[in-house]
């Protein structure tokens, strides 16, 4: 399979946030319309690149797969179609969420990052649904508990907030320093 493209970003090596801010400055270079490929390797860059298009109004073409590089195609929305990038309000720190968790009050935390991020480190008692199958998964999280999010750096924990408001949940907060700052308990799979 050919695919026209108008411009190629190499963000081979990258780990997240890396492809996706990336891709957000190419972005900004291209007109509407055009076509991006983004050749990443990060495993976890399809269902952020997926999940960034859709909150930003581009539309994610597909993904294919040259070895062990991802391709992604996204086409650039017109003035019209694009969402102001906005990040979701409600938000709470690492110390935050640790105090919370040792109130022993009845709390969600949902960690969206990749299996193989969660098997290495993650909150005791955090489900796992990474940020790809969120949409599909939803149902498995119930709307009257506090949902905290939390992923590595708090960018696909962002985008996860903002999917789980546009679906009728209400107390969501997004853990800002995410992972990679925690400095609370951990558990290992």
């Amino acid at each position: 399979m050919t695919i026209q493209t108008d411009h190629v970003l190499d963000a081979k090596g990258l780990a997240c946030p890396m492809p996706i801010v990336k891709t957000k400055k190419a972005m900004n270079d291209l007109e509407p319309g055009q076509v991006i490929e983004v050749q990443a390797t990060d495993k976890g860059s399809t269902a952020d690149i997926q999940a960034w298009a859709k909150s930003g109004g581009h539309q994610y073409l597909g993904t294919t797969e040259d070895g062990d590089v991802l391709k992604h195609y996204l086409r650039k929305a017109s003035d019209s179609e694009v969402k102001e990038d906005k990040e979701f309000p409600h938000v709470i720190t690492n110390d935050e969420l640790e105090n919370k968790l040792q109130t022993g009050d009845k709390i969600t935390v949902l960690d969206v990052r990749e299996p193989a991020e969660y098997s290495f480190g993650h909150i005791p008692g955090a489900k796992s649904i990474p940020l790809g199958e969120l949409e599909n998964r939803i149902n498995e999280l119930d709307k009257d508990n506090e949902i905290y999010v939390v992923c590595r750096t708090g960018n696909r924990s962002d985008l996860a907030s903002k999917q789980l408001a546009e679906n009728g949940f209400e107390n969501v907060k997004n853990v800002v320093q995410g992972m990679v700052e925690w400095s609370g308990p951990i558990e290992k799979d």
